[in-house]
């Protein structure tokens, strides 16, 4: 039995990256898992590996994480499904360079609706769920440009400075009712957004740690790879 056995997670962005690896990682430990992404054909391919090497099958559910009715009838369907919902790893994300000169409003609206304003609607619909069972666990994907506001990104450097603030403060809000809420930067890793990096699959390891911590574990935190 693997130390996620009996645990329901949902992952976004689970088509590639980060997140496919992730969800190989939650079924290898028993996990349940729900994938969320907007491009079909990657997540079934996820679905492929996950039976494949663990037997377990997944949940596929297309959806835009920006798009509140898309998630709260994905959210709707893993419960519908599995009955209960333990884990969220808000990892979707839309990585494009700009200044603040050259930024559109469109393309900076669209980069907060997706690495910002997703989680928060993510978070808020699952949170009904996690606070009648009094238990949950919530994993926000950071980067350190929420900190270092590295030139050129601006609307995603601002958008994860936000989601770490909407971290705190739903860590402090719901640790009365079981929901441990942390963060997780795993510096630069190969995806689709980034050529160059360590694989995702090295970083996952955290991902396991964060998802199966004690009702005693931290909460607010931010989890680096070292």
């Amino acid at each position: 039995m693997g130390i996620l056995a009996g645990k329901v997670a949902i992952i976004t962005g689970a088509g590639t990256g980060l997140g496919r690896a992730a969800a190989l990682s939650y079924a290898r430990e028993g996990a349940q898992v729900a994938l969320i992404g907007r491009r079909r054909s990657k997540l079934e391919e996820t679905r492929e590996l996950m039976l494949q090497e663990t037997g377990l099958d997944a949940l596929v559910l297309s959806a835009d994480v920006s798009d509140e009715a898309q998630l709260l009838q994905a959210v709707s369907t893993v419960v519908d499904t599995f009955g209960h919902l333990d884990i969220v790893v808000n990892n979707a994300a839309v990585f494009e360079p700009g200044t603040v000169a050259e930024l559109s409003l469109v393309d900076w609206q669209q980069q907060i609706a997706v690495n910002l304003t997703g989680p928060f609607i993510l978070c808020k619909a699952v949170l009904p769920h996690m606070r009648r069972a009094r238990y949950g666990r919530i994993i926000n994907i950071t980067s350190g440009l929420s900190w270092n506001g590295a030139g050129g990104y601006a609307a995603y450097s601002a958008a994860k400075a936000g989601l770490e603030s909407l971290t705190r403060t739903l860590a402090d809000e719901e640790h009365e009712h079981g929901i441990l809420v942390n963060l997780y930067n795993p510096g630069t890793i190969r995806t689709e957004m980034h050529a160059t990096g360590k694989d995702p699959a090295v970083v996952t390891p955290d991902l396991v740690r964060l998802a199966s911590l004690p009702q005693s574990g931290p909460t607010g935190t931010i989890v680096t790879y070292n």
